[in-house]
């Protein structure tokens, strides 16, 4: 199985920027979309991005605008630029791969990483 690892959390204040990355142990399948997820304290882990084989990106609306994910498919990484950050973005971020399946994205089977915490400071 693909271990997958994320990193580049951090605390900072309110309107500041972080860049999170996640790498993965090998090769990902190129027909593969990846996701990231955040999971704020006491609550479920939500999707927030997510980008196509074919690099196609989409958002959750509480961060569309502010935030860009990408990928480097010949590092097997995978990136969140975060900007404009607000209070609601903390949480722990987890990074995963997966598919479309009629416009929704499903995550491949597998364990989590350890994810990445955010902090954003009022």
């Amino acid at each position: 199985q693909v271990q997958l690892a994320e990193s580049g959390g951090g605390l900072v204040q309110a309107g500041g920027s972080l860049r999170l990355s996640c790498a993965a142990s090998r090769s990902i399948f190129s027909g593969y979309a990846w996701g990231w997820y955040r999971q704020a304290p006491g609550k479920q882990r939500d999707l927030v991005a997510t980008i196509s084989s074919g690099d196609s990106t989409d958002y959750a609306d509480s961060v569309k605008g502010r935030f860009t994910i990408s990928r480097d498919k010949a590092k097997n990484t995978l990136y969140l630029q975060m900007n404009s950050l607000k209070p609601e973005d903390t949480g722990v971020y987890y990074c995963s791969t997966g598919i479309f399946h009629g416009g929704t994205y499903y995550r491949t089977l597998g364990p989590w990483g350890q994810g990445t915490q955010v902090t954003v400071s009022s």
